[in-house]
């Protein structure tokens, strides 16, 4: 029974290690949020972080309400694509503890 411990706690080192280097690694990824078929970009770090937006030119001179709407969007949609990344990164730095489904780290 010790060495399963053992074992166990050796298992939950490495993957303290791993969540926090993925962790480290979230500061530097960025993703992409889009909005009216790409006319209104943001880039976004996995820390939530904006980056860069970008609106086409052609939007100048249309509805500012209009424009406020699809920087919303865009801005939506880059925060889901980190929270996708945030889940895939995750996953992968605790594969192989037999975490439950749903699980949200850090703790």
């Amino acid at each position: 029974m010790r060495g399963n411990i053992g074992q166990l706690m050796k298992q939950a080192q490495m993957m303290q290690e791993n969540v926090r280097r993925v962790q480290d690694q979230l500061g530097t990824i960025e993703v992409e949020g889009q909005s009216g078929s790409g006319m209104v970009k943001v880039v976004m770090t996995c820390k939530h972080q904006v980056r860069r937006v970008a609106i086409d030119p052609s939007l100048a001179g249309e509805d500012r309400e209009m424009l406020e709407d699809l920087l919303v969007a865009a801005f939506n949609d880059a925060a889901q694509r980190v929270e996708a990344t945030v889940a895939e990164k995750m996953g992968s730095a605790t594969a192989g503890m037999g975490l439950p489904p749903g699980l949200k780290l850090p703790f």
